[in-house]
């Protein structure tokens, strides 16, 4: 399956996902694809909007010991606790970064690929990438969860950009 990123202004990021109803061959080609995508663009983590579908499926590999690459279909955050601030960019919107303010430990439930159901929990950095990709299956951008000041900030990197 040939899958290209979209990008900041296109509607599919701000639609709401459907939940997958059968894990079947297509929604496991989507998942392969997407995988080459986020391994092209040097992501850890890619939601099936950010390549067009509107279905909840995020992978993560956010290269910590302990945390293989992973698939999660129809995840739902189920605890959170704390809060962290970090910073966070998006292959959506490349060249945008800004801190975000997550919960610093999560636990997500979810379907793997083979339709087991099952639970991940994470904290620091796996946390904000969970919590970060499930955001693209609500048609939510880190953009959307910045502060004012960083509001600005963002802005004058997009100015530069230009």
């Amino acid at each position: 399956m040939k899958l290209t990123l979209r990008y900041e202004t296109d509607p599919v990021l701000r639609q709401v996902a459907e939940p997958v109803k059968a894990i079947t061959p297509r929604i496991r080609r989507l998942v392969d694809g997407m995988f080459d995508v986020m391994y092209a663009a040097k992501g850890i983590g890619l939601a099936a909007p950010q390549v067009g579908h509107s279905v909840r499926v995020i992978i993560l590999d956010i290269k910590e010991k302990g945390c293989p690459p992973c698939a999660l279909i129809n995840p739902e955050i189920v605890l959170r606790e704390g809060t962290q601030e970090s910073e966070e960019g998006c292959l959506s919107c490349p060249g945008l970064t800004g801190r975000v303010q997550r919960a610093a430990r999560v636990a997500v439930k979810y379907l793997d690929v083979q339709g087991n159901e099952r639970v991940m929990q994470g904290e620091k950095l796996l946390a904000a990438a969970l919590q970060h990709e499930i955001d693209h299956l609500d048609g939510i951008l880190f953009l959307d969860r910045l502060t004012p000041t960083e509001r600005i900030k963002v802005e004058r990197q997009r100015e530069r950009l230009l």
